[in-house]
């Protein structure tokens, strides 16, 4: 091994190093170099010593020679994983083989040198090492972020509509079938996807949500499948898409129904094929995805307008969980109004947490939002309330007043945009004027919102 080259530390400043090789020369050596480079190690002359070393600490890298007494390397990492599944293996060795790559590969080793090699090389290696230690890192603490911001994921209710959902959930969990969730919208849909992805065989992988509506109709296909640099104006940098995210897991996408019917061939053949293309690339990736669907719309009354693919419909629609709406459950009402009070408020473990009169305003509301309403309503109440339980005066001024609006405007004939400008005004005070809110409530997309607004608008200014 030649005496050239730094590593640079920053990558992994002070990752301690378990060294296993016979060769006392390398022993001597490591023990001045890694230290030089930043790193802490342990240098052991045989594996039966690595193994001792490894049941008393903790390492980040096991750096170890193939063949050494007693214990080889590769019976080394196998206990290292045992012991220490967390730890990178380097193997190193002066006779390399097909066999013996294959064998440490599938010990999981991080990467496989050739002796001699030079400091230079062995630096970079271990920084590479470092570099994955500390991505892994920031993935665990991102995903500990994701799971407390999504809060808890369990399906709240035990009627009949609701044990009827858990039911069809433990059926096609374990199977790798496309689901199509259909409900209205604030029914819980994205938690029924939650809740499949979890009691699938796929649980431990990334579960990718996309909002079809949401996206941007220049950016849909950039988004799903990924672009190289230069695949279009302002692609500065490559983008790998979220299908690409998703490999190895489940994607979810949520309101199918507003996907252009130009993507939605495109992504018909991504789910017929597992083959995905970014754009500005001609290179086939391959994907193994599970697909979840779910939509508020009519896709059959779509198919029969021309606005949504027959064949699409068919390929999404293998397995379908309809998801009762709230006014449909009042029965579990009471049980989601405390869970979701619970979020909010730690107190009042052992005492009532709703008043009669203000339970009773809750199961009587209509709940055309559904349980995203019902959290709303929840939450206002826990702000506002000092000391539990909840009356009906904490419950919003506004709560109820809606639905006996709504009732009056029924009962008066309306022209179909009259109809829809209802909706939307009622939404828009429901969302305090939040113009992506609405149009996720109301089952469009942002740019159909604004569109329905401006055309209002230049009616009033005509009139």
């Amino acid at each position: 091994m030649n005496r050239s080259g730094k590593a640079e530390s920053h990558d992994a400043t002070g990752m301690h190093i378990l060294f296993a090789d016979d060769e006392k020369n390398l022993q001597e050596l490591m023990r001045t170099e890694l230290p030089r480079m930043g790193y802490r190690v342990t240098v052991c002359p045989d594996g039966l010593t690595a193994v001792a070393a490894l049941e008393k600490e903790p390492f980040d890298c096991l750096l170890v020679d193939l063949d050494m007494p007693g214990l080889n390397g590769i019976e080394v990492i196998g206990k290292a994983r045992e012991l220490r599944p967390e730890i990178e293996a380097v193997v190193m060795t002066g006779k390399p083989s097909q066999d013996t790559a294959i064998k440490a590969l599938r010990y999981q080793a991080f990467d496989y040198l050739t002796k001699p090699c030079r400091l230079a090389e062995l630096a970079g290696l271990l920084g590479r090492v470092g570099e994955r230690r500390h991505n892994r890192r920031q993935l665990a603490a991102l995903e500990h972020r994701l799971r407390r911001a999504e809060g808890d994921s369990t399906l709240v209710g035990s009627g009949a509509a609701m044990d009827s959902v858990k039911r069809l959930i433990a059926k096609v969990a374990p199977t790798e079938s496309t689901v199509m969730i259909r409900g209205e919208t604030g029914c819980g849909k994205e938690l029924v996807a939650r809740a499949v992805q979890q009691s699938s065989l796929r649980a431990e992988q990334p579960l990718v949500a996309i909002n079809c509506g949401a996206l941007p109709e220049n950016l849909i296909e950039s988004e799903l499948f990924g672009h190289c640099r230069g695949a279009y104006t302002g692609a500065d940098t490559a983008r790998t898409g979220l299908f690409e995210v998703a490999d190895g897991g489940t994607i979810f996408l949520d309101e199918i129904g507003e996907l252009p019917i130009a993507m939605q061939a495109k992504l018909l053949r991504v789910l017929e094929t597992g083959e995905i293309r970014r754009l500005g690339d001609n290179q086939i990736v391959q994907v193994d995805v599970r697909v979840i669907c779910a939509t508020h719309r009519d896709l059959e009354r779509m198919v029969e307008e021309g606005t949504f693919r027959e064949d699409l419909m068919f390929r999404i629609n293998t397995f379908e969980i309809c998801v009762p709406a709230l006014r449909e459950r009042v029965e579990d009402i009471p049980v989601l109004a405390e869970h979701l009070l619970r979020r909010h408020r730690s107190d009042g473990a052992d005492q009532q947490l709703f008043t009669e009169a203000a339970m009773e305003r809750l199961k009587s509301h209509s709940w055309p939002g559904n349980v995203r309403e019902l959290a709303n309503v929840v939450e206002h109440a826990a702000i506002l309330c000092e000391s539990l339980p909840i009356d009906s005066d904490d419950l919003p001024q506004h709560f109820g007043k809606r639905q006996l609006r709504k009732e009056i405007r029924d009962s008066e004939p309306k022209t179909l945009r009259e109809l829809e400008m209802v909706a939307i005004e009622d939404s828009l005070r429901r969302h305090d004027g939040n113009k992506p809110a609405v149009a996720a409530e109301l089952g469009v997309s942002l740019k159909t919102l604004y569109n329905k607004l401006n055309s209002a608008d230049e009616k009033k200014r005509s009139a």
